[in-house]
């Protein structure tokens, strides 16, 4: 078995805990000025911290990156329809050859854009991990298990504007969901690319499976995702994208 993407994930283990403790030592010094100096705006006063909005635009990066791919082998490179393809071709320029001499290469066109999907699905477990991390360092406040609980209680509690405090449940529940769709989507990568090297593994047909009925549901997540903030940017949330970059207020 290839020890490069064990040796991957660790370096993004060590870029992850080295990111933990700068977050953490920074949290320190900026509690102990607040208590001998006049307050300042600084990152804590921020609706996002820096952390989170660097895992946000990487995640979302990898993401687009890993539905890149799957888009490029089910179209383009589909093995095959690019198998006939490249017979067709061959015969044009005088090159007697059929389908299943030439599937092997249309089978490595495929598997090249595959291996990148391999390694784009390693800094995907890297960065989730890294996530899963700043629930410990972030701010209470700023952490997605205390947010959604506020939303919970805001929704209950509240008597008038129900509707504002319904919708902002619902999207942290989504968020909630994204979160459960990214440990299986890890999850079933991770055990497809040691089943390479484990028959036992390999066999389990259904990882496969899961694995793409997952991909679909971030992709749906992602479309409803982006509508959400092209609908909030025109409406009551003017700014989130502005937010994401800059940290909002």
């Amino acid at each position: 078995m290839s020890l490069s993407p064990v040796y991957f994930i660790l370096a993004i283990q060590g870029l992850a805990v080295n990111s933990f403790y700068r977050i953490n030592k920074k949290n320190k010094m900026e509690n102990h000025q607040a208590a001998v100096l006049v307050p300042v705006a600084t990152s804590r006063n921020k609706k996002y911290s820096p952390a989170i909005r660097l895992w946000h635009w990487l995640n979302a990066l990898v993401i687009t990156g890993l539905l890149i791919t799957v888009a490029v082998n089910s179209t383009v490179l589909k093995p095959w329809t690019n198998a006939a393809f490249i017979a067709d071709k061959l015969k044009e320029q005088g090159i007697k050859v059929n389908e299943d001499q030439v599937r092997p290469v249309a089978f490595g066109l495929a598997d090249q854009v595959w291996a990148i999907h391999t390694y784009l699905g390693y800094v995907l477990a890297g960065l989730f991990l890294f996530r899963v991390g700043l629930e410990f360092f972030e701010l209470s406040d700023k952490k997605l298990i205390r947010k959604i609980k506020a939303a919970r209680e805001s929704f209950l509690q509240r008597k008038e504007d129900r509707i504002a405090s319904r919708n902002e449940m619902l999207i942290k529940t989504l968020y909630a969901i994204f979160y459960l769709l990214l440990v299986v989507m890890v999850i079933s990568g991770l055990s497809l690319a040691i089943g390479e090297y484990v028959p036992a593994i390999k066999q389990l047909h259904f990882i496969r499976d899961i694995h793409g009925f997952t991909m679909y549901l971030i992709l749906g997540f992602t479309l409803i995702h982006l509508a959400g903030v092209v609908l909030g940017e025109r409406k009551q949330h003017k700014g989130v994208v502005s937010d994401m970059i800059n940290g909002g207020e």
